[in-house]
């Protein structure tokens, strides 16, 4: 499956914005599709994964209760809802995909081996 994230753009804080990651080929249900994001030098952070099958959604720690993860299967698509943006959410927001992942493995972007290239948010203060 190939990936394509975007959306991003310039957002003041306190703000909304909502990104998009759309599939190109089979989507297989046992798949998970993530978020990641990634601050000037700063490690790739898990923002939150959903599975591609009825129901499991879930969330890293700083973003839970601000941003939320769906999905549109006629659409191949899973869209990240950003609310109340801060000035720490600026980053480069990667999709990423894999299969038969646990939740306990879901948080670790070495499980994942299909990536889109990624999407710029910008949040000025």
């Amino acid at each position: 499956v190939q990936l394509q994230a975007y959306g991003g753009g310039l957002v003041q804080a306190g703000g909304s914005l909502r990104l998009s990651c759309a599939a190109s080929g089979y989507i297989f249900n046992s798949y998970a599709i993530a978020w990641f994001r990634q601050a000037p030098g700063k490690e790739r952070e898990y923002v939150g994964a959903i599975r591609w099958n009825a129901g499991g959604t879930y969330y890293g720690g700083s973003m839970k209760g601000r941003f939320s993860i769906s999905k549109d299967k006629a659409k191949n698509t899973v869209y990240l809802q950003m609310n109340s943006l801060k000035p720490e959410d600026t980053a480069v927001y990667y999709c990423a995909a894999a299969d038969r992942l646990i939740v306990s493995s879901m948080n670790n972007a070495r499980n994942y081996n299909n990536w889109g290239q990624g999407t710029l948010v910008t949040v000025s203060s």
